[in-house]
Protein backbone atom coordinates (compact mmCIF):
# COMPACT_ATOMS: atom_id res chain seq x y z
CA UNK A 1 0.00 0.00 0.00
CA UNK A 2 1.39 3.80 -0.66
CA UNK A 3 0.97 6.16 2.25
CA UNK A 4 1.33 9.60 1.95
CA UNK A 5 3.01 12.10 4.17
CA UNK A 6 2.52 15.96 3.61
CA UNK A 7 5.11 17.18 5.67
CA UNK A 8 5.76 20.39 8.00
CA UNK A 9 9.14 20.68 10.17
CA UNK A 10 9.66 18.89 13.37
CA UNK A 11 10.21 15.50 14.72
CA UNK A 12 6.33 14.02 13.99
CA UNK A 13 6.93 12.92 10.49
CA UNK A 14 9.79 11.53 10.62
CA UNK A 15 8.28 9.56 13.09
CA UNK A 16 5.55 8.82 11.13
CA UNK A 17 7.71 7.71 7.88
CA UNK A 18 9.62 5.68 10.00
CA UNK A 19 6.60 3.85 11.43
CA UNK A 20 4.66 3.24 7.81
CA UNK A 21 8.60 2.27 6.66
CA UNK A 22 9.00 -0.18 9.33
CA UNK A 23 5.73 -1.59 8.40
CA UNK A 24 6.48 -2.57 5.10
CA UNK A 25 4.66 0.12 3.69
CA UNK A 26 5.78 2.41 0.43
CA UNK A 27 6.02 6.24 1.18
CA UNK A 28 5.64 9.18 -0.36
CA UNK A 29 6.75 12.16 1.44
CA UNK A 30 5.41 15.52 -0.13
CA UNK A 31 6.95 18.86 1.56
CA UNK A 32 6.69 22.70 1.07
CA UNK A 33 9.11 25.03 0.08
CA UNK A 34 11.30 26.16 3.52
CA UNK A 35 8.63 24.49 5.78
CA UNK A 36 10.21 20.96 6.02
CA UNK A 37 13.44 18.94 7.60
CA UNK A 38 16.22 16.51 5.28
CA UNK A 39 15.72 13.69 7.34
CA UNK A 40 12.19 12.95 6.47
CA UNK A 41 12.94 13.12 3.00
CA UNK A 42 15.43 10.56 2.99
CA UNK A 43 12.84 8.05 4.07
CA UNK A 44 10.92 8.54 0.94
CA UNK A 45 10.31 6.12 -1.61
CA UNK A 46 9.23 9.36 -3.96
CA UNK A 47 9.71 12.57 -2.56
CA UNK A 48 7.88 16.18 -4.27
CA UNK A 49 8.40 19.47 -2.93
CA UNK A 50 5.33 22.04 -3.56
CA UNK A 51 5.05 25.72 -2.59
CA UNK A 52 1.83 25.99 -0.53
CA UNK A 53 -1.36 26.50 -2.00
CA UNK A 54 -0.52 23.92 -4.82
CA UNK A 55 -3.81 21.55 -4.44
CA UNK A 56 -4.16 21.27 -8.03
CA UNK A 57 -0.51 19.97 -8.21
CA UNK A 58 -1.02 17.48 -4.57
CA UNK A 59 -3.91 16.26 -6.02
CA UNK A 60 -2.42 15.56 -9.45
CA UNK A 61 0.43 13.58 -7.35
CA UNK A 62 -1.47 11.55 -4.93
CA UNK A 63 -3.53 10.16 -8.22
CA UNK A 64 0.13 9.44 -9.73
CA UNK A 65 1.23 7.85 -6.79
CA UNK A 66 -1.74 5.43 -6.52
CA UNK A 67 -1.82 6.70 -3.09
CA UNK A 68 -4.43 4.54 -0.39
CA UNK A 69 -3.74 6.67 2.95
CA UNK A 70 -2.59 10.47 3.29
CA UNK A 71 -1.35 12.05 6.35
CA UNK A 72 -0.95 15.25 7.56
CA UNK A 73 2.06 16.19 9.70
CA UNK A 74 4.79 18.44 11.19
CA UNK A 75 4.24 22.26 12.03
CA UNK A 76 4.05 24.82 9.25
CA UNK A 77 5.22 28.48 10.06
CA UNK A 78 2.00 30.30 9.19
CA UNK A 79 3.71 33.70 9.23
CA UNK A 80 6.19 32.34 7.19
CA UNK A 81 3.92 30.35 4.53
CA UNK A 82 0.92 33.13 3.84
CA UNK A 83 4.09 35.22 2.09
CA UNK A 84 5.45 32.33 0.39
CA UNK A 85 1.74 30.76 -0.24
CA UNK A 86 1.19 30.22 -4.30
CA UNK A 87 -2.42 29.06 -4.91
CA UNK A 88 -3.39 27.88 -8.16
CA UNK A 89 -6.42 27.78 -9.40
CA UNK A 90 -7.85 24.99 -7.40
CA UNK A 91 -6.58 26.46 -4.31
CA UNK A 92 -8.37 29.60 -4.86
CA UNK A 93 -11.43 28.23 -5.78
CA UNK A 94 -11.41 26.09 -2.48
CA UNK A 95 -10.36 29.60 -0.77
CA UNK A 96 -13.59 31.27 -1.58
CA UNK A 97 -15.62 28.53 -0.82
CA UNK A 98 -14.19 28.88 2.96
CA UNK A 99 -16.44 30.70 5.66
CA UNK A 100 -13.76 31.57 7.77
CA UNK A 101 -10.05 30.98 7.47
CA UNK A 102 -9.32 29.26 10.11
CA UNK A 103 -6.91 26.05 9.81
CA UNK A 104 -9.77 23.52 11.01
CA UNK A 105 -11.94 24.72 8.24
CA UNK A 106 -9.29 24.88 5.74
CA UNK A 107 -7.69 21.26 6.58
CA UNK A 108 -11.09 19.36 6.32
CA UNK A 109 -11.85 21.45 2.82
CA UNK A 110 -8.78 19.85 1.85
CA UNK A 111 -9.36 16.35 3.32
CA UNK A 112 -12.58 16.64 1.48
CA UNK A 113 -10.57 17.30 -1.65
CA UNK A 114 -8.29 13.94 -1.33
CA UNK A 115 -10.96 12.08 -0.18
CA UNK A 116 -13.39 12.84 -3.24
CA UNK A 117 -10.11 11.33 -5.16
CA UNK A 118 -11.09 8.07 -3.57
CA UNK A 119 -8.25 8.38 -0.92
CA UNK A 120 -8.34 8.22 2.60
CA UNK A 121 -6.98 10.78 5.18
CA UNK A 122 -6.06 9.26 8.30
CA UNK A 123 -4.55 10.45 11.81
CA UNK A 124 -1.17 9.93 12.06
CA UNK A 125 -1.38 8.55 15.30
CA UNK A 126 -3.23 5.49 14.09
CA UNK A 127 0.42 4.50 13.32
CA UNK A 128 1.57 5.93 16.16
CA UNK A 129 -0.82 5.58 19.34
CA UNK A 130 1.79 5.65 21.90
CA UNK A 131 2.37 9.58 21.46
CA UNK A 132 -0.78 10.30 22.59
CA UNK A 133 -0.59 11.41 26.52
CA UNK A 134 -1.55 9.35 29.22
CA UNK A 135 -3.74 10.18 31.92
CA UNK A 136 -2.49 11.63 35.70
CA UNK A 137 0.36 12.66 36.75
CA UNK A 138 3.30 11.98 34.75
CA UNK A 139 6.33 13.42 37.06
CA UNK A 140 7.74 12.70 40.50
CA UNK A 141 5.69 16.08 41.68
CA UNK A 142 2.17 16.30 42.04
CA UNK A 143 0.02 18.94 41.76
CA UNK A 144 -0.78 21.10 44.98
CA UNK A 145 -4.80 22.66 46.01
CA UNK A 146 -3.95 26.01 44.34
CA UNK A 147 -2.40 24.41 40.98
CA UNK A 148 -5.41 21.77 40.12
CA UNK A 149 -7.59 25.06 40.66
CA UNK A 150 -5.94 26.46 38.10
CA UNK A 151 -5.58 23.83 36.25
CA UNK A 152 -9.77 22.71 36.12
CA UNK A 153 -9.92 26.81 35.31
CA UNK A 154 -7.39 26.65 32.65
CA UNK A 155 -9.16 23.58 30.83
CA UNK A 156 -12.19 25.21 30.91
CA UNK A 157 -11.13 28.25 29.37
CA UNK A 158 -8.67 26.53 26.82
CA UNK A 159 -11.90 24.71 25.75
CA UNK A 160 -13.49 27.98 25.43
CA UNK A 161 -10.87 29.88 23.40
CA UNK A 162 -10.41 26.47 21.15
CA UNK A 163 -14.34 26.79 20.58
CA UNK A 164 -13.89 30.10 18.88
CA UNK A 165 -10.74 28.54 16.91
CA UNK A 166 -8.13 30.76 18.58
CA UNK A 167 -5.53 28.30 19.75
CA UNK A 168 -5.04 25.34 21.85
CA UNK A 169 -3.20 26.91 25.05
CA UNK A 170 -4.03 29.32 27.87
CA UNK A 171 -1.34 30.42 30.34
CA UNK A 172 -3.21 31.38 33.66
CA UNK A 173 -2.32 32.04 37.33
CA UNK A 174 -4.45 32.46 40.57
CA UNK A 175 -7.94 31.40 38.07
CA UNK A 176 -6.78 34.09 35.70
CA UNK A 177 -5.59 34.03 32.41
CA UNK A 178 -2.08 35.33 31.67
CA UNK A 179 -2.06 34.38 28.00
CA UNK A 180 -3.91 33.11 24.96
CA UNK A 181 -2.39 31.67 22.31
CA UNK A 182 -3.11 32.83 18.92
CA UNK A 183 -0.73 32.85 15.46
CA UNK A 184 2.43 33.09 17.87
CA UNK A 185 2.71 29.63 18.85
CA UNK A 186 3.20 27.76 22.39
CA UNK A 187 6.31 29.25 23.20
CA UNK A 188 5.88 32.75 22.37
CA UNK A 189 2.08 32.00 24.76
CA UNK A 190 4.59 30.81 26.91
CA UNK A 191 7.74 33.19 26.88
CA UNK A 192 5.01 36.24 27.03
CA UNK A 193 3.16 35.05 30.46
CA UNK A 194 6.69 34.79 32.16
CA UNK A 195 6.92 38.77 31.10
CA UNK A 196 4.29 39.27 33.05
CA UNK A 197 3.91 36.91 36.20
CA UNK A 198 6.15 33.65 37.38
CA UNK A 199 4.71 30.01 39.02
CA UNK A 200 1.81 30.03 36.30
CA UNK A 201 -0.16 26.75 34.50
CA UNK A 202 0.06 26.37 31.22
CA UNK A 203 -2.40 24.10 29.63
CA UNK A 204 -2.95 22.79 26.49
CA UNK A 205 -6.09 20.96 24.80
CA UNK A 206 -7.73 19.71 21.80
CA UNK A 207 -10.39 22.45 20.44
CA UNK A 208 -13.91 21.51 20.64
CA UNK A 209 -14.51 20.94 17.19
CA UNK A 210 -11.01 19.95 15.97
CA UNK A 211 -10.49 17.14 13.24
CA UNK A 212 -8.56 14.69 15.22
CA UNK A 213 -6.75 14.23 12.17
CA UNK A 214 -5.03 17.03 12.07
CA UNK A 215 -2.72 19.37 14.18
CA UNK A 216 -3.49 17.69 18.08
CA UNK A 217 -1.60 20.16 20.48
CA UNK A 218 1.75 18.97 21.47
CA UNK A 219 4.41 19.32 23.96
CA UNK A 220 8.08 17.90 24.46
CA UNK A 221 11.12 18.67 25.53
CA UNK A 222 11.32 22.08 24.16
CA UNK A 223 8.39 22.69 25.36
CA UNK A 224 9.80 22.12 29.44
CA UNK A 225 12.98 24.54 28.00
CA UNK A 226 10.65 27.17 27.50
CA UNK A 227 8.65 26.76 30.77
CA UNK A 228 11.60 26.89 32.52
CA UNK A 229 13.16 30.13 31.44
CA UNK A 230 9.10 31.54 31.67
CA UNK A 231 8.84 30.60 35.24
CA UNK A 232 6.10 28.65 34.78
CA UNK A 233 5.78 25.17 37.02
CA UNK A 234 2.82 23.13 35.63
CA UNK A 235 2.07 21.91 32.11
CA UNK A 236 -1.58 20.07 31.86
CA UNK A 237 -2.07 18.42 28.47
CA UNK A 238 -5.66 16.93 27.11
CA UNK A 239 -5.19 13.15 28.00
CA UNK A 240 -5.85 11.35 24.80
CA UNK A 241 -6.31 14.14 22.70
CA UNK A 242 -2.49 15.48 23.07
CA UNK A 243 0.65 14.47 21.60
CA UNK A 244 3.81 14.12 24.00
CA UNK A 245 7.13 13.78 22.15
CA UNK A 246 10.60 12.32 23.69
CA UNK A 247 8.49 11.91 26.80
CA UNK A 248 10.56 10.74 28.69
CA UNK A 249 13.40 12.96 28.07
CA UNK A 250 11.04 15.87 29.04
CA UNK A 251 9.38 14.55 32.09
CA UNK A 252 13.59 14.30 33.43
CA UNK A 253 14.02 17.78 32.50
CA UNK A 254 10.73 18.53 34.40
CA UNK A 255 11.80 16.35 37.63
CA UNK A 256 15.29 18.04 37.60
CA UNK A 257 13.11 21.46 37.39
CA UNK A 258 10.83 20.35 40.13
CA UNK A 259 7.97 21.67 37.57
CA UNK A 260 4.19 19.35 37.43
CA UNK A 261 3.23 17.52 34.34
CA UNK A 262 0.20 16.29 34.33
CA UNK A 263 -2.21 14.64 31.71
CA UNK A 264 -6.15 15.77 32.47
CA UNK A 265 -9.54 15.03 30.69
CA UNK A 266 -13.24 16.30 31.46
CA UNK A 267 -13.93 13.95 33.74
Amino acid sequence: MAVALVAGKGLYPYLFARAVKDRGQRLVVITFKGQSENAVKELADAHYELRLGQLGRLLKILRKEKVEEVAFAGAINKPQAIWQARPDLKAVLLWKKLRTRHDDELLRAVAEEIESLGIKVISPTSYLPELLTPRGVLTQKSPNRKQWEDIRFGFAMAKAVGELDIGQCVVVKERMVVAVEALEGTDATILRAGELLPDTVVVKVKKPRQDDRFDLPSAGPKTIETMIKAGAKVLALEAGQSLFFERERALALADEAGMVVVGVSHE
